[in-house]
């Protein structure tokens, strides 16, 4: 069977006083927990290692039974520096599954896998002949398994072959996730017809059409800017009762902002607090460009009462704060700003960037609020650090406003902070 594979050619609200501001800037409970990996010092010390020590690194980092290792995203990253070394530690992890005498396919599949991770079409084949040598016959998953990586080596004569191998058995014979390996691969290239053509096959073979197969049926949509298609599929998704992946609720998200449909936007924002879908940073950062080109601030006011319902990232949360504040302060809404300040700082949130500190400041400026410039700027800094640009601003403020006592005490407090 192995040789039969081989033979395939593999390429490689709101006025806010200044009392109320004060109590909503202070005692406010900071997101202190941090993502980390234990994947990270191990990356660095494979980065670092000769190729000639990579299988003496992971056997002194690394238990003997390892089950969950390599992971992919481990596997990832090392092939982005040293693709050399992910292929060295894909062999570390065979040869180990060899000594063990493991005969779980599970693993194998995995192990494939985490070839299409790396697009090693060669290393998955010579997994799959080490199974048959051992005397391990491959399951559904492992065909599964190298069919994707086949496809993400982009070797489609390899994957047809498994495929046809697959339906000519009596005990593989394709499943759901078989013909989704094809209708991913080609939704990534846009191929509509071949897409569908997909999965009309996969109906045939008795297969429902799931909610993972509607996003890559969007996904293809969009990709080949059959946007009626896209928003007519998604639309099918809701009517068949299913609720649509994370991926095509970002996918249609982007669409609708490219289209500048308002209405559409609200509407998929609106089935987040029903879902587990956590929105991506740089999407939440596409909407939030659309609504600050239309200058809406009650819909940013909807978004943040929606992504605190659908219990979203702290990130995400502080980033439409920040939008939501931008536009207040470039309306000279003073109270609004500070409200809007209050609760992000209440809800964990913090300023990101210097421009939108500077906006609220030189609002500040153009009311002529100068206390409750001071009250901001005191709670502020516990939460951000002010930049020597901000400094700078204050500085010109002060002297246009012809304040020269907190002229004087800013400056102070610049050289306390290192700048001259």
């Amino acid at each position: 069977m192995a040789a039969t594979i081989f033979r395939a050619k593999i390429s490689s609200p709101f006025t806010v006083g200044r009392r109320r501001l004060a109590r909503l800037f202070t005692n406010q409970n900071r997101d202190s927990a941090s993502a980390s990996s234990t994947d990270i010092p191990l990356l660095q010390k494979l980065l670092k290692a000769p190729i000639s020590s990579i299988q003496a690194t992971l056997d002194s980092e690394l238990s003997h039974d390892s089950t969950e290792f390599p992971s992919a995203a481990l596997l990832s990253s090392l092939n982005t520096s040293a693709p050399h070394k992910a292929n060295l530690v894909i062999e570390w992890k065979l040869e180990k599954l060899t000594k063990d005498d493991k005969k779980n396919h599970d693993c194998y599949a995995h192990l494939v896998s985490l070839c299409e991770k790396i697009r090693n079409l060669q290393i998955a084949l010579f997994i799959f002949t080490s199974m048959e040598a051992r005397g391990i016959k491959p399951t559904p998953s492992v065909f599964n398994a190298l069919i994707s990586t086949s496809l993400s080596s982009g070797n489609l004569l390899t994957a047809l072959s498994l495929f046809e191998i697959m339906k000519g058995s009596d005990d593989k014979r394709p499943n759901s996730d078989t013909y989704n390996a094809f209708i991913s691969s080609y939704a990534k290239l846009g191929n509509k017809n071949a897409t569908e053509s997909w999965v009309a096959a996969k109906k045939a073979a008795g297969f429902s059409t799931d909610a993972q197969t509607y996003g890559f049926l969007i996904q293809c949509c969009i990709k080949s800017k059959s946007y009626e298609d896209a928003q007519n599929y998604f639309d099918e998704t809701m009517l068949a009762g299913l609720m649509p992946n994370e991926s095509a609720f970002q996918n249609m998200l982007l669409m609708y902002c490219q289209l500048r449909n308002r209405f559409r936007v609200k509407e998929i924002l609106r089935l987040l607090p029903n879902s587990k879908w956590r929105i991506d940073l740089n999407v939440a950062k596409r909407v939030l460009v659309f609504y600050q080109e239309l200058g809406v601030v009650e819909e940013l006011e909807e978004l943040i009462v929606i992504l605190t319902e659908a219990d979203q990232t702290s990130a995400v949360l502080s980033l439409v704060y920040c939008s939501l504040i931008r536009l207040y302060a470039d309306k000279d809404r003073l109270d609004d700003v500070e409200y809007a300040v209050g609760r992000m700082l209440k809800n964990g949130g913090s300023f990101s960037c210097e421009e939108d500190v500077e906006k609220v400041i030189c609002c500040y400026f153009r009311k002529e609020a100068y206390d409750r410039l001071d009250l901001f700027l005191a709670c502020t800094k516990d939460y951000y650090k002010l930049t020597r640009s901000i400094y700078d601003l204050l500085g010109a403020g002060y002297r246009r406003a012809g304040l020269l006592e907190k002229l004087n005490v800013l400056v102070s407090e610049m050289k306390l902070a290192g700048f001259k």
